[in-house]
């Protein structure tokens, strides 16, 4: 007992002294994970574990913290951001994180719902006239966009939000065909080659992950009359302290910007996932997956949904808004969202998150009620409002499993809360 409050006293120690408030706030400054219901012991082997996924070659290196009742009582920054010349992980490495942005971008759609700029069920016509007349594919699995019919119904916002409005996945042979997503055009070109396309299936019956936060992010712009990188900047980044996040790193910024890699032939090897590089302004403002960002800015993010709106003071959503983050909107035609593994036990808030409504679906530990997602690039947060827990894990591989180190990451913090 003496042993593991000794190391605790430690380990809170080392967390002051390498992490300055002005990277997580006044929130979440360093605890005392024993005193928070967590062993500082089991701590110690989510460190190790996450080291021997770098000693294997799964990741080049990784950034993990985990906040309880609003305290940090982990952080750890381990192996290197560029392989080639050495650079260390630390707490202001910046990572692609792609889909965690479309929970940001929601975060700004529900901004400008309170200030009744529209209502969820407006068709998005309303503001893009050029969804109006928009058809549905005769066949879902076909390219040929000439083979279509009517549409039944309209898109609202709420179908953006929620991924039910028939357009799909960026990565699909159907927009990859057509040239619908290009990080070389701008925001008005991709969202009108979005309306042109005809739609996978009717509004609202059934659910399709795809480009729907990056039309969210136009609708922003037309609501908000401001750019939507500006818009984020001045409403959501710079009241929550988040001074690392943004679409592009010039300067500085672009020397703490990871390299991707690919695992081949027993080596990670540098990866260039998108054309248009990361470290000058793409044409493509893109709410989807279009974010860098740290861990301590995601942190931050992750405790202020966890507040219902609110961090250090500042609150950039009513709570009744933000409530609206933990409850399922996907449309009951449209569920179940998937038909196996933890899509099987999901369901999609107004929020853009992940919402778990069945654990037992789920390879790794979660509880109902927590919201989650990940990025294409090896990065994820949980938000968890049974355990006041936030977590984010970020490293930068293509593909993202990386050996299973998030499903490690949370399988042994998970092991490690005594408290529940």
């Amino acid at each position: 007992m003496i042993l593991r409050k000794r190391i605790a006293q430690c380990f809170a120690s080392l967390l002051t002294l390498m992490l300055p408030e002005a990277l997580f706030g006044q929130t979440l400054q360093p605890g005392d994970p024993a005193s928070l219901g967590i062993d500082p012991a089991k701590l110690e082997l989510v460190t190790t574990r996450l080291q021997r996924h770098i000693d294997d070659g799964d990741i080049p290196g990784v950034v993990a913290a985990v906040a309880r009742d609003g305290k940090l009582v982990y952080f750890e920054a381990l192996g290197r951001y560029n392989l080639e010349n050495g650079g260390e992980m630390g707490p202001d490495t910046l990572f692609r994180i792609y889909s965690m942005t479309r929970q940001v971008t929601s975060t700004a759609v529900l901004q400008q719902y309170e200030q009744g700029k529209f209502d969820f069920d407006d068709p998005i016509s309303m503001y893009l006239p050029e969804f109006a007349d928009q058809r549905v594919l005769l066949d879902p699995g076909g390219t040929d966009i000439t083979l279509t019919r009517e549409r039944v119904g309209d898109i609202t916002v709420a179908h953006l939000l929620t991924h039910t409005s028939g357009l799909g996945p960026r990565s699909s042979a159907l927009y990859r065909e057509h040239n619908v997503r290009d990080k070389s055009i701008s925001l008005d070109e991709m969202t009108s080659n979005a309306a042109r396309i005809p739609l996978y299936h009717d509004p609202g019956t059934a659910f399709r992950y795809g480009i729907h936060a990056t039309i969210l992010g136009k609708l922003v712009e037309v609501w908000s009359g401001q750019p939507f990188n500006e818009y984020l900047q001045e409403n959501l980044f710079e009241p929550l302290g988040m001074d690392s996040t943004m679409f592009w790193a010039e300067g500085e910024d672009a020397e703490r910007l990871v390299v991707v890699y690919r695992p081949a032939d027993g080596r990670l090897n540098p990866h260039q996932i998108e054309q248009v590089p990361w470290t000058s302004r793409p044409p493509l403002i893109e709410g989807g997956v279009g974010l860098l960002s740290t861990v301590p800015d995601f942190m931050r993010y992750s405790q202020m949904i966890l507040n219902k709106g609110e961090l250090d003071g500042e609150r950039v959503l009513q709570t009744e808004t933000a409530e609206l983050m933990y409850q399922n909107a996907v449309p009951d035609a449209a569920m179940p969202i998937g038909t196996g593994g933890y899509w099987l036990g999901s369901g999609w808030t107004l929020g853009g998150f992940n919402l778990v409504m069945d654990a037992e679906a789920y390879d790794f530990p979660v509880g109902n009620g927590v919201i989650w997602w990940d990025g294409s690039a090896a990065t994820r947060y949980f938000i968890d409002p049974n355990l006041d827990m936030v977590m984010v894990i970020m490293s930068q591989v293509s593909p993202s499993r990386g050996g299973g180190f998030r499903e490690n990451f949370k399988r042994l913090v998970d092991e490690a809360v005594i408290d529940r």
